[in-house]
């Protein structure tokens, strides 16, 4: 999940404790999504054939050239590696919740191939996600059920906006990573071919659902921390933790970047944190207008159902790296990635790890697909010479 742009930044949601922050920026610059395939990962520019109408258009190069790996249910042994020694260079990053604005989706109507995703998206969920786009209301859009879906499909549309410029086509072609904020995750599978524009939208759909049904069933919270690293933010965790209960107890739900780092855990656990927080020299700290304790365990009651769902959606090797949120590297086997999406909601984001990791291999360029900017603030953060450009729809 993201949070506004500069108001707060992404972070992990450890097992325990946290809530959705409504709204967060990711921007546009991918192909229309299609079911097919994707083709093998073999060869040095493998071809993608053209998916059926309800997908996304994936780039036709990928520069990895390692053992075949069969699409599908079974998996090479050791296809999991496949992506161990990737090389960044060009890499497409994907909002989370928080990222959402009311508005978003307007700019992609202009495009046949973006606004189509729209209508494909109303049939699924069985509401006008556009006009909830485009009108709101804003609280109803900030909600976790809708919001969700709403920067799922407006990113992928970013994409469509993206390929339909000139030179667009080139750019979608050249990337060679890409990754997401917690929900970003699964747009960027889904732009990586490991799932349909449908199944994806599904998925998201129902996680959505699931973590607001987790939310309200257990009094949580979520604080973010500003000014402090992240040693020290651990530390101020420790302290409120020894003044409270087992079940209000907190923890590091979301690493960003430095100097802001998201707390979640119990309400009066919160609260110790608040009181603690310029003892410890935080500058301050910003209660989040979230749902529930997201990525922590608070959220446990959504993974069999994630679980569930994931069992039954197909799933394939990516054809290019996408980092997983949990563990910050790249996976290419579907049933991992099964196990990955359904633990994602219980752990911490690991986006600074990500971040830093894809800068330390030589990335060279990045574009942030979907609403809001919050992502391009969070690389700035990181790295102020960091080249990156934002892509809405």
């Amino acid at each position: 999940m993201l949070f506004a742009p500069s108001r707060l930044p992404l972070q992990r949601f450890p097992p325990r404790l946290l809530r959705l922050v409504p709204g967060s920026p990711m921007a546009s610059t991918l192909a229309i999504l299609r079911p097919s395939a994707p083709a093998p990962l073999a060869g040095p520019r493998p071809r993608v054939a053209a998916p059926a109408a309800a997908r996304v258009a994936l780039p036709s190069r990928s520069r990895y050239s390692s053992a075949r790996v069969s699409l599908g249910s079974e998996v090479a042994a050791g296809a999991d590696a496949l992506f161990a020694d990737y090389k960044p260079t060009t890499a497409f990053l994907f909002p989370g919740q928080g990222a959402q604005a009311v508005g978003m989706g307007a700019e992609a109507q202009s495009v046949p191939a973006a606004a189509k995703l729209f209508n494909q998206a109303n049939e699924i969920l069985g509401y006008d996600l556009l006009d909830l786009c485009t009108n709101g209301p804003k609280e109803k859009l900030d909600s976790t059920v809708i919001s969700q879906p709403a920067i799922y499909v407006t990113s992928l549309a970013a994409v469509e906006v993206l390929r339909a410029r000139d030179g667009g086509e080139d750019v979608i072609n050249s990337v060679d990573v890409t990754c997401g904020l917690s929900l970003g995750e699964y747009t960027a599978l889904a732009f990586a071919g490991a799932f349909s524009f449908e199944d994806g939208l599904k998925l998201v759909k129902l996680r959505g659902e699931a973590m607001q049904d987790a939310s309200d069933a257990a009094n949580s919270a979520m604080v973010s921390v500003i000014g402090l690293d992240s040693e020290k933010v651990q530390q101020l965790c420790d302290a409120a933790n020894e003044e409270v209960d087992e079940k209000e107890r907190v923890q590091i739900a979301n690493f960003l970047c430095p100097g802001n780092y998201a707390v979640s855990g119990g309400v009066k656990g919160i609260e110790v944190v608040e009181a603690k927080a310029k003892s410890f020299k935080a500058r301050m700290t910003v209660r989040l207008a979230v749902a529930g304790a997201f990525h922590t365990s608070f959220m446990q009651p959504a993974v069999s159902r994630l679980e569930s769902a994931l069992a039954s959606t197909e799933i394939r090797s990516p054809r290019i790296p996408v980092i997983s949120n949990v563990d910050a590297q790249p996976h290419s086997d579907p049933d991992t990635i099964k196990q990955i999406l359904a633990r994602q909601v219980t752990s911490p984001v690991q986006w600074e790890t990500t971040v830093k990791t894809l800068m330390g291999k030589g990335l060279e360029k990045s574009y942030e697909l979907g609403p809001g900017k919050v992502i391009a603030g969070i690389l700035k953060r990181i790295n102020k010479g960091v080249s990156i450009e934002n892509i809405g729809a």
